[in-house]
């Protein structure tokens, strides 16, 4: 069993080998079971969440060794619960990207089941924000910690100040997404010397970042960094892919 953790962008057909190795695993699971197709349940809470569910289960049945997927998509509002039957007799999870606060919502009362599948062998795999909230930590959409930028933001627009949400707790570090591309090294660095959070990993896009077995492995276009304090600040290295 493995957690698999896509930092976004990995959206065309040409990303499928990113995808790979968590259809892999929930091919096994499913022979083992007796099963020709692995039963995968695609969720997205994402605002346009029927096209971003079709896209994601179309990039899983590319990603598969030609046997196909039996895909179980959710396609749901965002922040509104999905219900427990989504993920109910499957042999993987995958959750898509959107709002983070919105998709942390609608999972949420499905926390304990998702711990409870991934405990026993059902592989995860998480995109964007779907990686984001894997985290027993989940960081939010905030830009700014005691006031003071450390992110991005728009101008004109009020930064919000960073929130740590309970997140599903696969991972014991929190998990940052679009690192490279939206500048977001700044807020996870700033998370970990101000003590939010205890350490994080931020995940570059068309990038996974595979736990499995107490390993880290690192796939694809970019950089999986992590942030770790240390005595006076932080250490910051990467886990290339």
């Amino acid at each position: 069993m493995s957690i698999h953790l896509i930092g976004g962008g990995a959206t065309t057909s040409a990303d499928a080998a990113l995808h790979a190795p968590f259809v892999a695993e929930a091919a096994a699971r499913a022979r083992a079971a007796g099963r020709d197709r692995p039963r995968i349940a695609v969720i997205s809470l994402h605002p346009e969440a029927e096209e971003k569910a079709a896209a994601l289960a179309e990039l899983l049945t590319a990603a598969g060794d030609g046997g196909g997927i039996e895909a179980h998509t959710t396609a749901g509002r965002p922040g509104e619960p999905v219900a427990p039957g989504a993920i109910a007799d499957v042999d993987g999870v995958a959750v898509g990207g959107g709002v983070v606060e919105d998709v942390r919502a609608g999972l949420e009362p499905l926390f304990g089941e998702l711990r409870r599948l991934v405990s026993v062998g059902v592989p995860y795999l998480g995109v964007s924000a779907g990686a984001m909230i894997a985290a027993e930590g989940s960081l939010a959409g905030g830009t700014r910690i005691g006031g003071v930028a450390v992110a991005p933001e728009e101008p004109g627009e009020p930064g919000l100040e960073l929130e740590i949400e309970a997140g599903i707790g696969l991972v014991d570090v929190a998990i940052e997404v679009h690192v490279a591309q939206r500048g977001m090294l700044s807020r996870l660095v700033a998370a970990v010397e101000s003590g939010l959070i205890t350490g994080g990993l931020g995940i570059d896009e068309r990038t996974a970042l595979i736990v499995g077995d107490g390993r880290l492995r690192a796939e694809g276009h970019g950089s999986v960094w992590r942030v770790l304090p240390t005595e006076g600040g932080v250490l910051v290295s990467t886990i290339g892919a």
